[in-house]
C-alpha cells in the first residue's frame, strides 16, 4: 500500500492536474467512477507498472523473512544404563552446574561387584605375604639340602681315601650307598632351589599380575556403579524432567528430561530467505528484525554466514533411486544473523520466531571509479528504496501487537 501511494503521487496525481487544471476536467462532473479509466488511463497504467517494478526492486533488493527463530540447543538427559530410579536430585526448572547428580538407579549390583573385587583384591594381598613367607622356608629349605650334601659329600671322600689306603677297610658297597646318598642330596638341594625360584616368580610375577587383573576389575566395578549416578554434563536449567522414584529408566526408550545451556554461545538468529534471493544476501548485510517476544522494538543485526546448500536437495543413500518430483516444496537460504550491537538480543526469550529484513548495501560499487553515472544513480535508488521496507517494518511492529491480541480471535 506504501509503494502504491508513493507511485500514485509520482503518476496519477500529475494526470489528474493536466486533466484539471489544463483540459479544465472536474471530479464529479467529467471525472466519475465509470470514467475514471478513461480519463486518468495513463496515471493509472504508470502507476500500477510502476509500483509492481518498485515493490520488485524493494524484496529483491532488501529481502524479508517471516520465519527467523532465535534457536537454542537443548542436551537430552540420558542414563548409560538402564535401571530402577532409586533418588532424585533436581526439580523441574531447577539451575544445575556441570557436574551436579541429577537422579541415581538402583546400584545394588554394581555395588556387590565392586565388594567382590575389593575381597578379590585382599585375598592377593594375603597370598603374597604366605608367598613371601614361603620364600623364607625355601631359603631355609636350600641351606638344609646344601649342608647335607656336604655332608654326603664329605662322608664319600674320607671313605674313598681309606679305601685308596686299603681296600680291606671300607667295602665297595659302602662306597655305592654314599654315592646314591651324594646323588639324593644333590637332587634335594636342586628341588628346594627350584621351589625357592618359584615361590620367588609367584611373589615378583604372578601374584602381581593378579593384583592387576583384580584392580582392572576394581576400577570397572567403580565406573559401572558411577554409571547410576546421571551427571549434569553442561551448566543449564532442567526441563521436561517428571521422573518419580520407582520409574524404570531405559537409555534406548526415551530421555529422562531435557536441559537447557547456560548460554555460552553466541546469540544468533536464524532466518530462511526465499531461493530467488540467494544472490542477494550476502555476510556483513545489516538487517533489522521485529519479535513477537519483544514487542515494539527493532533489533539491528548483521548477517554472519549464509549457508550455502539448500535443505531441499539433500538426500540419503537408499536401496531406491531419488525422485526430484518429490521435493515439491522449494527450499530456503538459511542465513544466521547475530545482534550489531552488543546486548541486542538479551531481553528476546530464545525460540522466539521473528521477521527479519535485510539491506542490501552497493556504496563500494557506488564508489568505484569504473562504475558509470546511470549505474551509480541505479545504485543509488536501489539502496534509498530500503527505506521503505524499514517503514514497512515498523508498521508491522506496531500493528503485530493489535493483530495478535485482537484480530486473531485468541
Amino acid at each position: 500500500m506504501l509503494e502504491l501511494l508513493v507511485c500514485s503521487m509520482l503518476t496519477v496525481l500529475p494526470d489528474y492536474l493536466f486533466r484539471r487544471y489544463v483540459q479544465g476536467r472536474r471530479i464529479g462532473k467529467e471525472i466519475t467512477l465509470y470514467s475514471v479509466w478513461f480519463e486518468l488511463r495513463w496515471g493509472i497504467t504508470a502507476c500500477a507498472l510502476l509500483t509492481i517494478g518498485l515493490i520488485t526492486v524493494i524484496f529483491y533488493n532488501h529481502p524479508t523473512s517471516v520465519s527467523a527463530t532465535y534457536y537454542f540447543r537443548t542436551v537430552p538427559i540420558v542414563s548409560e544404563v538402564a535401571g530402577r530410579v532409586s533418588e532424585i536430585h533436581v526439580k523441574l526448572s531447577q539451575d544445575v552446574k556441570a557436574g551436579d547428580p541429577i537422579f541415581r538407579l538402583e546400584d545394588s549390583r554394581q555395588r556387590t561387584a565392586l565388594e567382590t573385587a575389593n575381597r578379590r583384591i585382599a585375598e592377593i594381598d594375603a597370598a603374597m605375604a604366605v608367598a613371601r613367607a614361603d620364600i623364607a622356608a625355601s631359603a631355609g629349605q636350600v641351606e638344609q639340602a646344601d649342608a647335607a650334601l656336604r655332608q654326603a659329600q664329605d662322608e664319600l671322600e674320607t671313605k674313598e681315601a681309606l679305601r685308596r689306603r686299603n681296600a680291606d677297610v671300607v667295602a665297595v658297597r659302602e662306597i655305592e650307598r654314599l654315592q646314591n646318598n651324594v646323588k639324593a642330596r644333590e637332587g634335594a638341594l636342586a628341588a628346594a632351589v627350584a621351589a625357592r625360584g618359584a615361590a620367588e616368580t609367584r611373589v615378583s610375577t604372578l601374584l602381581p599380575a593378579q593384583k592387576a587383573s583384580a584392580e582392572a576389575a576394581r576400577d570397572q566395578a567403580v565406573v559401572e556403579l558411577d554409571k547410576t549416578v546421571v551427571r549434569a554434563g553442561v551448566s543449564g536449567r532442567v526441563e521436561q524432567f517428571a521422573l518419580k522414584v520407582g520409574d524404570f529408566v531405559n537409555p534406548f526408550a526415551r530421555p529422562a528430561g531435557l536441559m537447557v545451556p547456560d548460554g555460552g554461545e553466541r546469540p544468533t538468529l536464524q532466518a530462511a530467505f526465499s531461493q530467488i534471493e540467494a544472490q542477494v544476501m550476502r555476510p556483513g548485510m545489516v538487517a533489522e528484525a521485529a519479535c513477537m517476544s519483544k514487542p515494539f522494538s527493532v533489533i539491528p543485526l548483521v548477517v554472519t554466514h549464509v549457508q550455502e546448500f539448500i535443505a531441499a536437495g539433500q538426500f540419503r543413500a537408499s536401496e531406491t533411486l531419488v525422485d526430484a518430483t518429490q521435493s515439491a516444496r522449494p527450499g530456503t537460504v538459511l542465513v544466521f544473523l547475530e545482534p550489531l550491537y552488543a546486548g541486542g538480543l538479551d531481553d528476546v526469550p530464545r525460540g522466539s520466531s521473528c521477521v527479519v529484513n535485510a539491506y542490501s548495501s552497493n556504496h563500494e560499487a557506488i564508489a568505484a571509479k569504473e562504475t558509470g553515472a546511470l549505474k551509480r544513480l541505479a545504485l543509488h535508488a536501489v539502496d534509498a528504496v530500503g527505506v521503505v521496507h524499514a517503514v514497512l517494518l515498523r508498521v508491522q511492529v506496531v500493528v503485530m501487537p493489535v493483530k495478535l491480541l485482537v484480530l486473531s480471535g485468541h
